[in-house]
């Protein structure tokens, strides 16, 4: 009997303690899960801090946000397409020979002022004949293009008007891996959508841009890699801190199925916004180059080089007569930092120089001898140039990337048109990335009349950022392309 009694006190004390233990973390997880952020549950938080923002809970990212959503725009495209010529129309009696259809595409942009310029990819804008802009609002505007930058596959496109909300653009440099992050855009053709992750790294080069030496263009990929949720639609959409604040432009994912499956890829914002910069004052990127042949460090040349630790950039050559060459920067240095900044890798440093012009003096700091270096290197430009480019009459034509004529009266009458210029030549330029075709005869220029092929040539002479054009085709077809020079 007295064991009996026993055993049950002992299952009475046992469930007691059962009940209290279950009704604390009953209480406690009723708390987390509410929100409710006063002292008592304060201590089950983790936060994450900007050097620029106030303390934010991890979970809370309403503030960021808000203010980004209405600064990430809806950017549609189209493009008109030309079918091959239709030796059969002429005999069933359509006069045109050619049938063009309309290929639509989308993306995102960010707005960086209150005027309406707007940041987005080059990949999303590349050959639109008409590109429009949807506010997070529901109002549409035309949008032209000012400039495009296959380098780092950006661009800009402008939108009339005032008082557009935009975004700040914050310090790409300060972000630290680990650190949250918003992706902000319009993926599956809805309205602003914003996921959330973590900075998974910086540099990172993924061999996404095609280089394209005829036509100058170096590759520059130093990409932000983060595991926020990103989808077709989102490229050219904002990657922003917990401030909301810009720090990059998403670019890519990395999938097998076209979605999502952990990893985006963005431009950093310290790029990102030194080609708009560009685009829009100047009409062209201006870039600067250092002039070496680099690779990584390794611990068979960090030790070669008694070097303390396996990092910066080795020089294996240099640029006859480049920026570095004549600065004084040798073969076999090591390039540790450059203005104050580490550069361990290639995207690292293609990132840091990417940041100047030709004419901006930098200071490499380098490891010879056992000792650091500093040295003073004016940047140049591909051509070994210190000033900054502007368009002259020779150049159009090879940026173009085409050649015109006048046109014969047979053919103003045959259109009724009273002049015009013809392209009679075309190869890679800013008209054939615009996609224009061979045989376009241009009948305006930004609302200009175009008479004859010189007239053309005045006109462009002289010009910078966005410029329109619009005119026909011999079978009668009307367009209008949009470039930027």
């Amino acid at each position: 009997m007295k064991r009996i009694i026993s055993f049950t006190a002992a299952a009475f004390i046992g469930g007691l303690f059962s009940l209290m233990v279950s009704n604390y973390f009953l209480f406690d997880s009723e708390l987390i899960s509410s929100g409710n952020l006063d002292n008592t549950a304060a201590s089950n938080f983790n936060y994450v801090s900007h050097p620029t923002s106030s303390i934010v809970p991890v979970g809370d990212f309403t503030m960021a946000a808000s203010k980004t959503v209405n600064g990430v725009v809806h950017v549609k495209t189209e493009i008109e397409v030309q079918n091959a010529y239709n030796p059969w129309a002429d005999f069933f009696g359509d006069e045109s020979g050619i049938e063009p259809y309309i290929q639509k595409g989308s993306g995102s942009g960010v707005i960086i002022s209150d005027d309406g310029y707007i940041i987005t990819n080059n990949h999303v804008i590349q050959g639109a004949d008409n590109i429009e802009v949807s506010m997070n609002d529901n109002r549409s505007y035309s949008a032209e293009l000012i400039g495009t930058d296959p380098t780092t596959d950006i661009a800009v496109l402008k939108i009339e008007g005032s008082h557009f909300p935009s975004l700040k653009i914050g310090d790409s440099e300060a972000v630290k891996i680990g650190e949250w992050v918003l992706a902000v855009g319009n993926p599956f053709d809805l309205t602003s959508t914003v996921t959330a992750g973590i900075v998974s790294a910086k540099g990172r080069n993924i061999n996404l841009l095609s280089s394209d030496p005829g036509r100058k263009i170096f590759p520059v990929e130093s990409f932000i890699q983060t595991d926020a949720a990103v989808n077709p639609g989102n490229s050219g959409g904002a990657l922003v801190n917990t401030n909301g604040e810009l720090i990059g432009v998403n670019t890519a994912i990395a999938s097998k199925t076209g979605s999502f499956s952990g990893y985006s890829f963005a431009v950093p914002s310290s790029i990102a916004s030194k080609v708009a910069e560009d685009l829009i004052k100047y009409g062209q990127v201006q870039r600067a180059y250092i002039g070496v042949r680099i690779m990584p460090v390794t611990e068979t040349l960090a030790n070669e080089y008694n070097l303390p630790n396996v990092k910066g950039i080795h020089v294996k050559s240099l640029t006859e007569n480049g920026a570095a060459y004549d600065a004084g920067i040798k073969s076999g240095d090591v390039i540790l930092q450059i203005n104050s900044k580490d550069v361990n890798s290639v995207p690292q440093l293609q990132e840091q120089i990417s940041k100047y012009r030709p004419g901006d003096k930098v200071t490499v700091t380098v490891w010879r001898g056992g000792t650091e270096k500093n040295i003073s290197v004016e940047l140049r430009d591909n051509d070994g140039g210190t000033a900054l480019k502007t368009f002259e009459k020779s150049e159009i034509k090879e940026i173009l990337g085409a050649q015109f004529s006048d046109i014969s009266d047979e053919i103003k009458t045959k259109l009724g048109i009273t002049g015009g210029a013809q392209i009679t030549e075309l190869q890679r330029g800013k008209l054939s990335s615009s996609g224009i075709k061979k045989g376009f005869i241009v009948t305006k220029l930004d609302g200009n009349d175009i008479n004859s092929s010189a007239d053309l040539e005045t006109l462009l002479e002289n010009r910078s950022g966005g410029i329109l054009i619009e005119g026909v085709y011999e079978n009668g077809t009307k367009a209008y392309y949009g470039f930027g020079l």
